[in-house]
């Protein structure tokens, strides 16, 4: 395997203070300053409300009948119960215990049994945007919302030359793991029962500021071609010469987000895949996978849509050997007390530095 390194000069990087090579990457918190989705836009129905998190912190999410969206703390400033179990009554949710009432800026505006001259506080409010089937809140300092965008390109929503399908499970892993186990395209070693036996080459990486991208092509050396990629790429493809590194593969982790984009030359990606990981537990061992798979449509109408169950259930497996291996990855980690890894792929050493600058390191342990 070819393991050329093309590296370009690294820009000045804001860190957080984490030295990659002495602080437990597992440990290393998520960045909260940037746009996180917690839940897909179908699963707020108009009129209701639903709980979702953010590294441990509830999230209460407001759909009313008219306007947008709002994300509130998802505790009542009375007694602490779920808002997300409450009602939707105009533009404010109602606690279902007693009938608080809070509005989208999050301030308390009735309690039944007061006068409005004596309301309590309110419960904190998270920036919340909705776009392309997602909803993203802002969990971290709010006055830099506006300034950071939502994320790099949501794969191929709403081009109507791709077909798209959404994705996700939660993951009983550190987000780390998963950033880790797409960048590296050796573990194809372990999807040989899904894809045949192939051969990837690394064709260099890139490191800037907030970002590391990983090249490949690959050869396929044995084994048959699955339905599901065949109809990536759109055509038959056997282990000839002909089929062998004529595509690349281009992963990128641009802090938090991941992307993957397969092309042909100067073609238009035949695959655009937007993945990201949002930490579900305080301790961010958890998280809860969102991810947009954009295929490029064939020439011949109609073939898609009528294989399209095809490659879901392919790239379902796919995941769940994924799922099945960081979670894996995870276990070790408790068992052994700490990350005991022997990294040695350039690209994955260039990606765990970038993941310990950028994300948020541990408190000081607190003396006895």
């Amino acid at each position: 395997m070819d393991h050329t390194v093309q590296t370009d000069t690294p820009a000045q990087t804001e860190t957080h203070g984490a030295d990659p090579l002495k602080t437990d990457l597992r440990r290393i918190r998520s960045n909260p300053d940037f746009w996180y989705p917690v839940a897909w836009s179908k699963e707020l129905k108009p009129g209701k409300t639903i709980g979702t998190r953010y590294a441990g912190t509830p999230i209460a999410l407001v759909r009313p009948d008219e306007g947008p969206i709002f994300a509130l703390e998802d505790r009542c400033a009375h007694r602490q119960v779920p808002l997300s179990k409450g009602k939707v009554n105009g533009q404010s949710v109602q606690c279902c215990y007693h009938g608080w009432a809070y509005g989208r800026s999050g301030r308390c505006i009735d309690v039944p049994y007061l006068g409005k001259g004596k309301l309590p506080n309110g419960v904190r409010t998270f920036p919340c945007r909705e776009q392309d089937g997602l909803i993203f809140i802002f969990p971290g300092d709010p006055e830099k919302a506006d300034t950071v965008p939502l994320a790099p390109r949501l794969a191929r929503v709403g081009d109507a030359g791709y077909k798209t399908r959404s994705f996700g499970r939660e993951v009983k892993c550190h987000y780390s793991f998963m950033h880790e186990n797409l960048m590296d395209m050796n573990h194809q070693f372990m999807h040989m029962k899904q894809m045949g036996q192939m051969r990837p080459r690394f064709l260099g990486q890139k490191r800037e500021a907030g970002l590391v991208e990983a090249r490949y092509s690959f050869a396929r050396t044995s084994g048959k071609q699955p339905l599901g990629e065949a109809l990536i790429f759109g055509e038959r493809r056997d282990s000839s010469e002909k089929f062998q590194h004529r595509d690349v593969m281009t992963i990128r982790t641009e802090y938090p987000y991941q992307t993957l984009r397969i092309q042909t030359g100067d073609e238009d990606p035949v695959m655009d895949l937007w993945i990201v990981y949002t930490p579900q537990d305080a301790e961010e061992l958890t998280n809860r996978t969102f991810g947009l798979l954009s295929v490029k449509r064939p020439k011949m109408p109609g073939v898609l849509e009528l294989a399209w169950p095809f490659l879901v259930a392919f790239t379902e497996r796919i995941f769940a050997e994924d799922r099945e291996i960081v979670e894996l990855e995870q276990n070790a980690w408790r068992e052994l007390g700490g990350d005991h890894n022997v990294e040695v792929f350039p690209v994955i050493n260039a990606l765990r530095g970038l993941l310990a600058e950028c994300g948020v390191p541990p408190a000081p342990a607190k003396n006895a």
